[in-house]
This record gives C-alpha cells, structure tokens and sequence, in this order.
C-alpha cells in the first residue's frame, strides 16, 4: 500500500537539508532520500519524531491518500485534473 509524504516540501519551507533533519531524527540522510521517494516507509516511531521536529500531526505529514499540489493549497483551488 503507498504511502505518500510531504517531507521534501516540509524541509523546503523550512531550509532544512536531508542531512540536517537526519540528525534531528537519528538517522542516515539516505533514509530522508528513501521516505520523500517513496522507497521506504517510516516506522510509528520514526513518524512521531518526523511530526515533532516539524510541529505537525503526522496525517499532516503522511498520508494513505496523494496530496493536493502545492499551488492548489497555496491558493486554496481544488486540483482540476
């Protein structure tokens, strides 16, 4: 079952490199790579410390459903496609 992220905008917005949030959460800055490429999905724990760097729940974070495209929740329209 997919799992999908939003760690690549999340870091983005907040000028972090995969190595700078990897050692916020101990781990290898190719687990940040893998989780934003899908190739690795989070265990709970990892997901609860994710959540606590960035302040969010983790269903802010990740989600069973895709997201909306950024500009879409930028400027509050649905995605038309």
């Amino acid at each position: 079952m997919q799992i999908y992220n939003q760690l690549r905008v999340l870091r983005a917005e907040r000028g972090l490199s995969r190595v700078a949030l990897a050692k916020l959460v101990e781990v290898h800055p190719q687990t940040i790579g893998a989780i934003e490429r899908g190739d690795y999905f989070p265990s709970l724990d990892l997901a609860f410390r994710l959540s606590d760097v960035f302040e969010l729940p983790v269903e802010a974070i990740f989600n069973r459903k895709p997201f909306a495209p950024l500009s879409a929740q930028l400027y509050n329209k649905e995605d038309r496609s």
